[in-house]
């Protein structure tokens, strides 16, 4: 974003992305620097989730990169994002099912953790020992626990990264002596890592890996904390007692939903993310190594890794939020491209009853989000509606017979995936994005 007073940044061909913002997705602070329409971002992301959760400095409960600004991208535009590549460079991680303890926030303790006993709110925290009651306030020494973990687990992963395991106490606890280590913390990263809580309550466990993006769009066009850029977290911030509250109308307007813990969105698949800044501002973090549609836990293997992402801008795209082209494998089976055989045979009954052809289509997932699941069905009935030009009992009906809805994290955000018109997707400019991902 240009800043009065500040040069225009020369757009890059290739840019690297080694710098996070503090939880905090805000349109007003500097971009990362600028990338071509067609440029590619590559980054080194840091684990969302646990270890932003415990440590209070950071205001998002997330740590995601800075944003980048995309050459040409307006606001009424989308950005397509290619992932190129997904790697995780952790050894090792914890996660677990979480709870709050009373006291230690005003009103959210993903976005104003606050220390109770001397009553600061996003105290500066260090880290002494291990186990729950190691991070520490460096004002007054007391043990500040916006959470806690109620059932966790540290996992270890194979050299190949394929598959973990989880580990008995004594070895969470090795690991916990130099956790930043074992996270492959980035050295700019500023959260203390959940390694040091050494949780070890289910030893033994084997794991497959299959990373994705758990957050990974374009900046919301007001301050927002970066775990709340969506419908379901996003509904904390209305009417909240800190400084970030938004109204329910304001948050419709700002938000890019951003942060889906959507499993599809892996290496190989194509996410196109709204725009509303100028710019764009595609940011990425909360990396995981795997998890079950749902995210049930609330948590699962946030990790470091590496991303490359190849950007290109879509003018005049007419929805608010992302569209997602997953894997062919990643597809509900009703809603994979039918074969050759198939279309001979369909094509073979259209003509027996007088009809000259049958409708050509391509699979599509648009994500919906709210503050619960039945709100976040209707949300994404309604988006694909809006993008395709279709009535919601049309998109209902096609959602049915020719593809599914499927959860990506409780509370609060789905995707509709379903076989479209190819005429419909040619019509708002994605239909190419089809072709290239189904070889159609």
């Amino acid at each position: 974003m240009h800043h009065e007073g500040r040069p225009e940044q020369k757009a890059q061909r290739s840019l690297v992305v080694q710098d996070f913002t503090n939880s905090l997705l805000d349109p007003n602070e500097p971009m990362a620097g600028r990338v071509e329409n067609g440029g590619t971002i590559i980054a080194n992301t840091a684990p969302g989730c646990w270890g932003p959760m415990i440590t209070p400095r950071l205001r998002g409960g997330h740590e995601v990169t800075r944003p980048v600004h995309v050459e040409g991208a307006e606001p009424g535009d989308s950005i397509a994002i290619r992932i190129r590549d997904i790697t995780v460079t952790s050894i090792a991680t914890a996660s677990g099912h979480d709870s709050s303890p009373e006291g230690f926030c005003l009103g959210d303790p993903y976005v104003a953790a606050r220390c109770p006993a001397c009553d600061i709110l996003w105290p500066e925290t260090h880290v002494e020992g291990i186990g729950q009651d190691s991070v520490k306030c460096d004002n007054c020494g007391n043990t500040v626990t916006p959470f806690e973990i109620v059932h966790g687990y540290t996992v270890t992963f194979d050299d190949t990264r394929q598959v973990g395991v989880t580990l008995p106490a004594s070895a969470a606890e090795t690991m916990a002596q130099d956790a930043n280590h074992y996270a492959a913390l980035p050295d700019a990263s500023r959260q203390h890592s959940i390694l040091s809580y050494a949780p070890s309550d289910m030893p033994g466990l084997l794991v497959r890996m299959r990373p994705f993006l758990g957050q990974l769009g374009t900046c919301p066009s007001t301050a927002m904390p970066d775990s709340h850029n969506g419908g379901d977290f996003g509904a904390f911030l209305v009417g909240a007692p800190h400084e970030y509250a938004l109204t329910a109308e304001q948050l419709a307007e700002h938000k890019t939903d951003g942060h889906m813990d959507i499993d599809a969105v892996r290496a190989g698949a194509i996410l196109v993310a709204p725009v509303k800044v100028k710019g764009g501002g595609i940011y990425m973090g909360d990396m995981h190594a795997g998890q079950g549609d749902g995210e049930i836990a609330g948590h699962t293997m946030d990790v470091s890794g590496s991303v490359t992402l190849q950007v290109e801008v879509v003018k005049n795209y007419p929805i608010d939020g992302p569209v997602l082209f997953p894997l062919l494998e990643d597809l509900p089976p009703m809603a994979r491209p039918f074969t050759a055989a198939e279309k001979a045979k369909g094509a073979r009954l259209a003509a027996r009853w007088g009809m000259d052809a049958v409708e050509d289509v391509a699979p599509i997932s648009v994500i919906g989000t709210a503050a619960n699941m039945n709100d976040a069905i209707t949300n994404g009935l309604n988006r694909a509606a809006t993008l395709l030009g279709l009535s919601v009992p049309e998109i209902r009906n096609r959602a049915t017979i020719n593809g599914g809805v499927e959860i990506g994290r409780d509370p609060g955000v789905v995707h509709v995936t379903f076989l479209a018109p190819m005429a419909r997707l040619d019509a708002v400019g994605l239909g190419d994005y089809a072709r290239e991902q189904y070889e159609l």
